[in-house]
């Protein structure tokens, strides 16, 4: 809906254009009109007692064709133009936090997926673990404090497990309320994480930025807006020029011919206006334009060094975090063999079921950590690209 109401401001806007493109142009009316007069004692014989009347009866059925210029209308038609370039920014603006919106709903549910599993796997770890235990114990190799400990990890990996389980199926639904129509939770996410995209140059996302970014053009017909106010401003103290064309009847019948007399005709009319005395109100919406303008000015400036700053910050965040992915993913393979080794030496009576415990916790949070960061990267690059357009 967001996204919908961009859309429809860019579309009014662009109607607001037309509108404005056509007080421009001339218009064409036709208009058809009696009027009557009615007569008096002291004027019946000389005509109509309504002086502006033409006749007793008099009958008009004309063509206008008409054209007004003045400088506040071209100064109207290029803050609806400059309007429309700005809503249409808005869009783009919109389009591209949608795709961002939706990159981190998709990845969030992937990574939810990968989670689940590592709960399941952590579980039956867990699960297996307390059955050494317990062997143990029976064997009087261990003491019935390593079944407890064991038992104690057992239980919250299978709160982790549920948890986990429920943070997917809202991720589902968080994915499924964007992408689809209907109220749908039949579909499955492919994952693509283990093959990041490459990132582009800081050179080339700049350049991008700067010719590609909705931000920076907004800004830019921001100004232009406040250009065409300043020259509609300026309109009110020049001069307005309108002309008409009438063609038709104007006549005490209503018909084309009175005997032989033809009542088609046509006349023209030019009419140069002149501003000359409006209590301060050209001179104050003169001023108002001017403070719009430098208000323009300034925040075109401010968006050219926040773009700088955010590009920046974004480029520093996806180069980063692309990075840390070799690390975090020989972390995990590590904690994983970590796991398997230190179970190894339990069940052998050199370890201890605190360093057991320890190796399953660190292995959750090795993978989660991985997991975290492909689908941080992924959502860094998602951020970039909404500042540099899609690659």
């Amino acid at each position: 809906p967001t996204f919908l109401s961009a859309l429809t401001d860019s579309a009014s806007a662009h109607e607001d254009k037309v509108q404005s493109r056509a007080t421009l142009l001339p218009n064409v009316n036709f208009t058809t009109q009696a009027i009557h007069t009615p007569l008096t004692d002291h004027n019946a014989t000389s005509g109509a007692s309504f002086i502006s009347s033409n006749g007793v009866h008099e009958y008009v059925s004309q063509g206008n064709v008409h054209e007004a210029l003045s400088l506040e209308g071209f100064g109207g038609f290029r803050r609806a133009q400059a309007a429309e370039a700005v809503a249409r920014a808005h869009a783009e603006i919109a389009a591209r936090g949608l795709v961002l919106t939706v990159v981190q709903s998709y990845y969030g549910f992937v990574i939810a997926q990968r989670k689940y599993a590592t709960a399941q796997k952590l579980a039956a770890e867990g699960e297996h673990f307390l059955g050494i235990s317990k062997k143990l114990e029976n064997g009087g190799e261990v003491a019935h404090a390593d079944v407890i400990r064991a038992q104690l990890q057992f239980n919250q990996q299978s709160h982790d497990l549920k948890e986990a389980q429920l943070a997917m199926d809202r991720a589902r639904l968080d994915l499924a309320v964007l992408i689809f129509p209907d109220f749908r939770q039949n579909f499955s996410a492919v994952d693509d994480l283990q093959s990041p995209e490459p990132l582009t140059s800081l050179e080339e996302a700049r350049s991008a930025a700067g010719h590609k970014n909705p931000q920076l053009r907004a800004a830019l017909a921001t100004l232009d807006m406040a250009k065409g106010d300043v020259t509609s401003a300026w309109g009110g103290f020049l001069p307005n020029v309108s002309f008409d064309y009438f063609y038709g009847i104007d006549a005490p019948r209503f018909a084309t011919k009175t005997g032989d007399l033809n009542n088609l005709g046509y006349a023209t009319t030019a009419t140069l206006q002149f501003p000359v005395f409006s209590w301060g109100a050209g001179l104050s919406k003169l001023k108002q334009a001017h403070l719009h303008r430098t208000q323009a000015q300034v925040e075109l400036s401010f968006t050219q060094r926040q773009l700088l700053a955010n590009l920046q910050t974004f480029y520093d965040e996806a180069r980063t975090s692309r990075e840390e992915l070799d690390s975090l993913q020989q972390s995990s393979e590590l904690a994983g063999e970590n796991l398997r080794l230190t179970t190894l030496r339990y069940q052998a009576g050199e370890a201890t079921v605190l360093e057991v415990v320890d190796a399953q916790n660190t292995l959750a949070l090795s993978r989660n950590a991985y997991d975290d960061g492909q689908a941080r990267y992924r959502a860094a690059l998602a951020n970039l690209q909404t500042l540099t357009g899609t690659p």
